[in-house]
């Protein structure tokens, strides 16, 4: 599979790089198996992300998760944005070739650290946010739910997947 337009055109001319001062959350991810590394900054005001920047050091196809996942998130509530999975940036890319989906893992799991990171400050302490407890799960299949990040049964509400450590967006 080549990449798709929307693919090319957001790694030829990516949105929103650079890194805000003085953030209200920073996200940081990596992936040891490809080498790509991606920093996530937000500015939040009332309860949505006024501002949102990217660093990314990696392939194209990285560039172009962090170039669109900002996009998605940028002016969305901090609810609508813990919305975006991984699957959402690779259909709003228009798809990735298989080899290429980590690489929308790290994007989605960028903004939900960012975001994590703004409600630890928020509340003083390094926890999630006592209204994202309980989670409606997104993968469902024969009436069972399954982590949308690693394809782990889930048995138990939580906010965070037992088994990848990624949190769990509500449908």
């Amino acid at each position: 599979m080549q990449y798709s337009d929307t693919v090319m055109e957001h790694f030829r001319s990516p949105k929103n790089v650079g890194r805000i001062e003085n953030p209200d959350g920073i996200g940081e991810v990596g992936n040891p198996v490809c080498g790509d590394m991606m920093t996530i900054t937000i500015k939040v005001k009332d309860d949505r992300i006024e501002d949102i920047k990217f660093e990314t050091f990696g392939c194209g196809a990285a560039i172009a998760v962090s170039s669109m996942v900002t996009e998605m998130a940028k002016g969305k509530t901090l609810e609508e944005a813990l919305k975006i999975t991984n699957k959402s940036v690779a259909e709003q890319l228009g798809g990735l070739p298989k080899n290429k989906l980590h690489c929308s893992n790290l994007g989605a799991d960028a903004l939900h650290k960012a975001i994590m990171d703004y409600y630890a400050k928020k509340e003083g302490k390094a926890k999630e946010p006592k209204k994202f407890e309980k989670v409606d799960y997104i993968g469902e299949r024969e009436g069972k739910c399954y982590c949308p990040y690693c394809d782990t049964e889930l048995l138990t509400p939580a906010p965070f997947c037992k088994k990848c450590g990624k949190p769990l967006p509500s449908k």
